[in-house]
């Protein structure tokens, strides 16, 4: 008999869980893989205007990787305060600051201006929207998680995922409309500021939205009897340190692949179509439009597999289908075919979504309600510092030594067989009740 760990939660306060979560988390990527988009297309020229072409790609993907070192910092301090007062008022925050911080971007004096001082205040705004988007997945996740029910829990926690190819169709859809209707004088001039400033508008009405819905009833209780305690309490990053060292770093290893693969399709394809196979960027911004409508589809569909067959099973295809797929991808971009470079990305984010659709799911279950967010941010944040951070620029740094994607494929390989040692190292947690506190 199927168990549930909130059965009194109505089917319309789920659906308005899960509508906060999804377009919170949208907003928040959007901005996020805004900034990765124009490192690719714009910053390189803009901030870094005295470097060959693929050593300014390689500069203003430095400070795209900043971003990433600065999420493990917002996910700790996040993950404290998300596991003391709840999960709710830390995404208020998150959403805030990262809104703020993108619209600054797209206000910011270039090179011409003020010289390297625009690299500085570029870097320092990309180091507050590292922090704010650390501290956001792992409150969306956990907001749907401790609500919905343990035998849809993939379906429903995979829907803030969802969240993150919506953000980037978003910035995609803005940036190729931009770059189609105007020449690339005025892009470059101004028009790349279009769609930083736009955020404003998008925070606000992702703020509104996370108005209407309040922690989880399990997550209340437990937060209720921990204040009723008089015994002093460890801070949650360590107590889940300590109680879950072997989940954290299965979370971690089976994260490498996920993170790897997906930043090589969706920032590094970039540079890799419009400076090495020297096509416009239009091609690629429709390929990534194409690739991540599909990436939307499939990521609900994973989760929704995984509460049938298993978390393990879909997480494992996936990453041994990326493996596979790494080098079928360079080759497709390689014919510069616009068709079959559409194939090449739908495909990469096609086998992305077996690993991310469940993820949410998998990584929520492997800890206790204390410590949760702390620890789902540790698991899924600090990996982010050697895998999405550092893969465009090893990804660059390999095309510039070999001129060909054939060493990025077996990187992204490589990237991928870590996933699979990590999820064959974990227990399958599909139907576990996540809402008990930890036995004492």
């Amino acid at each position: 008999m199927t168990r549930t760990n909130e059965s009194t939660t109505p089917r319309t306060s789920m659906g308005r869980v899960v509508a906060a979560s999804l377009i919170g988390t949208a907003v928040e990527w959007y901005d996020f893989f805004l900034y990765g988009s124009a490192a690719a297309l714009v910053f390189n020229k803009l901030f870094f205007p005295n470097s060959d072409p693929l050593v300014g790609v390689m500069l203003a993907f430095l400070t795209y990787a900043l971003g990433f070192v600065a999420r493990p910092i917002g996910g700790l301090v996040f993950g404290h305060f998300g596991d003391r007062i709840g999960r709710k008022k830390l995404l208020m925050v998150s959403l805030i600051l990262m809104g703020a911080s993108t619209a600054a971007i797209g206000l910011l004096p270039t090179y011409g201006s003020i010289g390297i001082w625009a690299a500085v205040l570029l870097t320092t705004l990309r180091l507050v929207q590292g922090f704010a988007v650390g501290g956001e997945w792992g409150g969306a996740v956990l907001l749907v998680s401790e609500h919905g029910s343990d035998a849809r829990r993939g379906f429903w926690a995979s829907w803030p995922q969802a969240g993150v190819p919506i953000g980037n169709l978003l910035a995609t859809a803005v940036l190729a409309i931009l770059a189609g209707t105007m020449d690339e004088a005025a892009f470059l001039s101004w028009g790349w500021r279009i769609p930083f400033l736009l955020s404003a508008a998008l925070v606000v009405l992702g703020f509104w939205i996370r108005t209407a819905v309040e922690d989880a009833p399990s997550f209340i209780k437990a937060k209720a009897l921990a204040d009723a305690g008089n015994t002093p309490r460890r801070a949650p990053a360590m107590e889940a340190l300590r109680r879950h060292p072997k989940e954290i770093a299965i979370c971690m290893a089976a994260r490498v692949g996920e993170n790897v693969s997906y930043y090589i399709i969706t920032a590094f394809v970039l540079t890799y179509v419009t400076t090495h196979l020297e096509l416009s960027s239009g091609v690629v911004l429709t390929a990534l439009l194409v690739a991540n409508a599909v990436h939307l589809v499939a990521i609900p569909l994973f989760g929704a597999l995984s509460d049938r067959v298993g978390r393990r099973p879909v997480y494992l295809a996936g990453a041994i289908g990326t493996a596979v797929w790494a080098p079928v991808f360079f080759h497709l971009l390689d014919t510069r075919r616009p068709a079959l470079i559409i194939l090449a990305v739908t495909g990469g984010l096609f086998m992305h979504a077996a690993m991310y659709g469940p993820q949410a799911a998998f990584f929520a279950e492997q800890f206790d309600i204390e410590v949760r967010y702390s620890a789902t941010s540790i698991g899924y944040q600090v990996t982010s510092i050697v895998a999405g951070s550092l893969a465009p620029i090893i990804a660059v740094a390999l095309l510039r030594n070999y001129g060909s994607g054939t060493p990025i494929a077996i990187y992204i390989a490589i990237a991928a067989a870590i996933s699979v040692l990590g999820i064959l190292a974990a227990k399958e947690t599909r139907r576990r009740d996540i809402s008990k506190l930890a036995a004492r």
